[in-house]
C-alpha cells in the first residue's frame, strides 16, 4: 500500500467511529437509560434522582431507571459508571461524597476528575444538626456541654462521607467527642436515628425536615450559612454557638469519560430545564433544597474546587486517608 492510500485508509478508520458516535448522539436515546444512585433508597440523593428520572423519561421518550448501588460511600456506584461504555445509557447522580472521597481514601478505583464527563449540578441541600428526642439538649450550646461531660455515652450516624465530614468538622470546632456509626444510606441511618440506636447526626434536609415537623427528631441548628426557609426559627450552627461553621451538600450528574458532547449537551439541556421549572423548584424548596442547573463546564470546575475544599476540611478535622 503506497503512502497516499495508507493515509486515506487511516483517515477513514479514524473518521468512521467519530461518524458512528455522531449518528448515535443524534438518535439518542433508543433504549432505557440507567441512572445510578450510589446510595440506598430513601435518602435525599435518591429522592431527587427519582424526581428527575420521572420527568426525564417523559422528555427523552425512554424510561430512565434508577439503579441504587449503596456501598462504600458511593465508590462502587461511581466505579460502575467510570467503567461503563460512554454511550449515554449509564449515568450517575452523585452527592458531595464524590468530592470528599479523595480526601479520605488513599486510593480509588477511578480518577475523580478524569474518568467522568460532567453534565450538570442539580441541587444544593441544607444540612440539619438533629438529635433523638431522648437527648437532653435543646440547643447547640447545651449539646456541646452534654458531649463534653459524657464523651463516651453518645454516638452519631452518617449516611456517607458527605454527612460524616460535616459532623467531624463540628466536633473539631466545638471541642467535643462523639462516636461515629456509618451507614450505607440515609434510609437505614434515619431508621436507627428515629429508633434511638444512634442519638444524633448532621442530616440532609430532605430526609430530616419531615421528621422534625412530625416531632420525631429535634432540630438544633442549620449547617448552612443561612437559615432554612422551611424552618425559619431554627438558627444556624454558627449563630447557635460555633462561629464560622458552614456546611451543605450538593448533587449533580455525570456520565463516563469520553461521552459524546452531543449527548452531554442534550442531557444537560433536558435536566436543567427540569430542575429549573417553577413547580420543581418549589417542591425542592419545601424539602430544604435549592435547584441549580449548571453548564457542564461550570459543574466540572465546581468539582475541582470542592475536592480542594473538603481536603482542607478533612485536615482541620484531623482526618487522614485510610
Amino acid at each position: 500500500m503506497n503512502k497516499n492510500k495508507y493515509l486515506r485508509y487511516l483517515s477513514a478508520a479514524v473518521l468512521l467511529p467519530l461518524g458512528a458516535m455522531t449518528a448515535a448522539a443524534q438518535t439518542y436515546p433508543t433504549k432505557p437509560v440507567r441512572l445510578i444512585v450510589p446510595f440506598a433508597p430513601g435518602g435525599g440523593t435518591d429522592t431527587l434522582a427519582r424526581m428527575v428520572a420521572q420527568r426525564l423519561s417523559e422528555t427523552l421518550g425512554q424510561s430512565v431507571v434508577v439503579d441504587n448501588r449503596p456501598a462504600v460511600d458511593g465508590i462502587v456506584g461511581s466505579e460502575t459508571v467510570a467503567k461503563a461504555a460512554p454511550d449515554g445509557y449509564t449515568l450517575i447522580l452523585v452527592s458531595s461524597s464524590h468530592a470528599i472521597n479523595p480526601a479520605l481514601r488513599k486510593s480509588l478505583p477511578y480518577d475523580t476528575l478524569k474518568d467522568f464527563a460532567p453534565i450538570t449540578q442539580t441541587a444544593v441541600q441544607q444540612l440539619l444538626l438533629v438529635t433523638h428526642q431522648s437527648v437532653p439538649a435543646t440547643s447547640v450550646k447545651e449539646l456541646i456541654a452534654l458531649l463534653k461531660a459524657n464523651a463516651s455515652k453518645y454516638n452519631y450516624g452518617s449516611s456517607s462521607n458527605a454527612t460524616a465530614l460535616p459532623m467531624e468538622l463540628f466536633k473539631s470546632m466545638s471541642g467535643t467527642q462523639v462516636q461515629h456509626i456509618p451507614y450505607k444510606g440515609t434510609g437505614p441511618m434515619m431508621n436507627d436515628l428515629l429508633g434511638g440506636q444512634v442519638q444524633m447526626g448532621i442530616v440532609g434536609a430532605v430526609g430530616a425536615i419531615p421528621q422534625v415537623k412530625s416531632g420525631r427528631l429535634r432540630a438544633l441548628a442549620i449547617g448552612d450559612a443561612k437559615r432554612s426557609a422551611t424552618l425559619p426559627d431554627i438558627p444556624t450552627v454558627a449563630e447557635a454557638g460555633v462561629p464560622g461553621y458552614q456546611a451543605s451538600i450538593w448533587t449533580g450528574m455525570f456520565g463516563p469519560a469520553k461521552l459524546p458532547r452531543a449527548i452531554i449537551d442534550k442531557v444537560n439541556q433536558d435536566v436543567v430545564r427540569i430542575v429549573q421549572h417553577a413547580d420543581f423548584k418549589a417542591k425542592m424548596n419545601q424539602m430544604g433544597s435549592e435547584s441549580v442547573g449548571s453548564t457542564p463546564e461550570a459543574w466540572g470546575q465546581f468539582i475541582e474546587t470542592e475536592i480542594i475544599k473538603w481536603a482542607k476540611i478533612a485536615k482541620i478535622a484531623g482526618l487522614k486517608p485510610e
